[in-house]
């Protein structure tokens, strides 16, 4: 017998399916690194009080960190209302306007290059059953999948817990050094750092050019620090 894992290449493609969980560590951590950092290099801009500036920080993180999850929950909440209500018109149009829906089958179908009987074939396979044919017709005619009911609550906890983790780096510095031009420094080195190395794992997960996205997403936190630094030192 012909060993078929001899016939296999030796170098794969590589393929990354983005998850739900890392759309909201990476829409989490984005923002708790930059804004947090442009709120303390802000004040750092305007005050030599150490106390208003970890207050004011841990104050964005906290507040950050709420509206952040909320909003991950509603918009998980809004897909699955959208997606039980899209189903519900699909049940509906397969008992009221059948033959159109299965001229839609048949459609997608022929996207495949299905033809004559074979086509015939699958598209009575599908509309066969009126469960089979309303999910078919959610995901390849709406694009459609059905959320998880337990979505809304994740990804509200992912994202504000990345939110809180990301918005705490650039604070422990002026936490630590007790100084606002000292924390200053140290917090743009440490949040820099962070946002290099975060930006090049998410280049690394989503894309071919981990550096790429290393450096823009350093960039962006840098130039959100430095226009609020200047915005700052001018009004004070």
């Amino acid at each position: 017998m012909t060993d078929t894992t001899a016939l296999i290449p030796a170098a794969h493609e590589r393929h990354f399916t983005s998850s739900q969980l890392l759309k909201d560590i990476v829409l989490g951590m984005s923002d708790g690194l930059t804004v947090p950092f442009a709120l303390a290099a802000g004040l750092s801009g305007a005050t030599d009080a150490h106390r208003l500036v970890v207050a004011a920080g841990l104050a964005e993180v906290a507040a950050g960190a709420i509206a952040m999850g909320l909003g991950g929950y509603m918009a998980a909440r809004t897909a699955a209302e959208h997606f039980a209500r899209e189903q519900r018109r699909e049940e509906r149009e397969t008992r009221e306007i059948p033959e159109a829906e299965r001229a839609e089958v048949a459609q997608i179908f022929r996207g495949f290059g299905l033809v004559g009987e074979p086509l015939k074939t699958v598209v009575g396979a599908v509309t066969g059953d009126r469960k089979r044919w309303v999910d078919f017709m959610m995901r390849f005619e709406l694009g459609i999948e059905e959320p998880d009911p337990r979505q809304a609550l994740r990804s509200a906890g992912t994202i504000a817990g990345a939110y809180t983790a990301g918005g705490l780096i650039p604070l422990f510095p002026y936490i630590l050094t007790g100084d606002v031009a000292r924390g200053l420094v140290f917090s743009a080195l440490a949040t820099v750092s962070a946002l290099l190395g975060f930006g090049y794992l998410k280049g690394r997960m989503i894309s071919e050019r981990p550096w790429r996205s290393a450096f823009l997403t350093a960039a962006i936190g840098i130039a959100a620090a430095g226009v609020a630094y200047a915005v700052a030192a001018l009004v004070a």
